[in-house]
């Protein structure tokens, strides 16, 4: 897969995402698969001794359970039912076995579907899940029926809570999308609105030369043709900030003293200044170190802009969420029709803790600047520490 196309790692406080990843589904059947095999298989090895040719076949139906938790994030309602029933198979074959441990794979099973489906579908499973009740009062009476009833809830009930979080976080990414998206249509407008304005006033100048000195007036002419193509990109790019997505995200964060102000939105954030930022930055304490190739002059205004901003907000991380770091490296690279940005930063990344409020904003609001253009991100820890945050930005050419 190409680098580029990878969607942006995990951000350093938590990021919000609807679905689980490929790595975290794989965690998720390791957890869950070890699980079940430490303590069902544990008891199964354990109230097996003695019983000949049963053990075996309690084993296989372990082994089965361990297995089917592999697709337990895709098929959530089959696997239940596969659980379930090699569960109750189990707990015939070993009734030693308590049919809450039996049916430990199926209720892992229920937590999941509780947590990924919708509320109706994980409403019918708790109840066919309460449907072996009876045979929990056969086998313990009424702490085996109260232990097997209160599993099964906790179980649903743990499945709802973790439903709930994501539908929080997929909520506020929605928001931040829409906030993200209008500071970009606000920052978008004034350049377009500052070209236009001077295409007002060479067309006056053009004008009034326009008899006396031609050369002139076909010079102003040329500016203005160059400003209405350079319009006109702006104005795409606009409209795509606006073009319904599947997903989206992000709200920009800003480093200190480049905040959201009437100033701050007024065109001039650009490459050309990304000594000041790294300025403001070094007057916390922080090395900065910038590096350029290229030539970034003529630039599209939008390009140049989503550059600045994504290097501001990487920046922004750095300082909020870098435990340890002390220096950060940004190279800005014009190659052709791309403009590359990669800044580095030498910090611990945090990998545990509970999400403060608006975190990873800053990193999700960095995609949206580069998909808002046509490009694409990525950023992740890297493996001898650090974290790297890195955008492909296209020079798209408005004929």
């Amino acid at each position: 897969m190409d680098r580029w196309n990878r969607q942006p790692g995990e951000a350093r406080a938590g990021e919000a995402r609807g679905e689980l990843s490929a790595r975290s589904a794989r965690a998720l059947w390791c957890g869950s698969a070890g699980l079940v095999l430490a303590v069902l298989g544990t008891s199964v090895l354990v109230a097996g001794t003695g019983h000949g040719r049963r053990l075996p076949v309690a084993v296989a139906l372990v082994l089965v359970q361990a297995c089917a938790l592999r697709w337990q994030t895709r098929a959530p309602v089959l696997v239940l039912a596969v659980n379930a029933l090699t569960g109750l198979a189990v707990w015939a074959l070993l009734p030693a076995v308590s049919l809450t441990g039996a049916l430990l794979a199926a209720q892992v099973t229920l937590c999941v579907l509780s947590a990924t489906r919708p509320r109706r579908a994980s409403v019918r499973a708790l109840a066919a899940m309460c449907l072996p009740a009876p045979l929990g009062f056969h086998a313990g009476g009424s702490a085996g029926l109260a232990v097997y009833l209160l599993t099964v809830l906790l179980a649903w009930t743990a499945g709802q809570w973790r439903g709930a979080q994501q539908a929080r976080r997929r909520a506020e990414t929605r928001r931040a999308v829409v906030e993200e998206r209008a500071r970009i249509a606000r920052e978008v407008h004034d350049v377009v609105a500052h070209t236009l304005s001077v295409m007002v006033v060479q067309a006056a100048a053009a004008d009034d030369v326009f008899a006396q000195r031609p050369e002139q007036a076909r010079e102003a002419l040329r500016a203005i043709e160059t400003g209405a193509r350079s319009a006109l990109g702006e104005l795409r790019l606009l409209l795509r900030a606006f073009r319904p997505e599947a997903e989206g995200e992000g709200e920009a964060e800003t480093v200190p003293g480049g905040g959201d102000s009437e100033s701050d939105r007024r065109p001039g954030p650009s490459l050309a200044r990304l000594d000041e930022l790294a300025d403001r930055v070094r007057a916390t304490g922080m090395t900065v170190r910038v590096h350029r190739e290229g030539a970034a002059e003529g630039l599209p205004a939008a390009v140049d802009l989503a550059a600045y901003r994504i290097v501001q907000e990487a920046l922004t991380n750095t300082l909020r969420h870098a435990d340890g770091a002390d220096e950060v490296r940004v190279r800005v690279a014009v190659e052709g029709e791309c403009v590359e940005v990669t800044v580095v930063d030498n910090g611990r990344t945090r990998q545990s803790g509970p999400a403060s409020p608006g975190a990873g904003r800053g990193l999700v609001g960095m995609r949206e600047r580069a998909r808002l253009v046509g490009g694409s991100l990525r950023a992740g820890p890297l493996p001898g520490g650090g974290f790297e945050v890195a955008a492909r930005l296209p020079v798209e050419r408005v004929s």
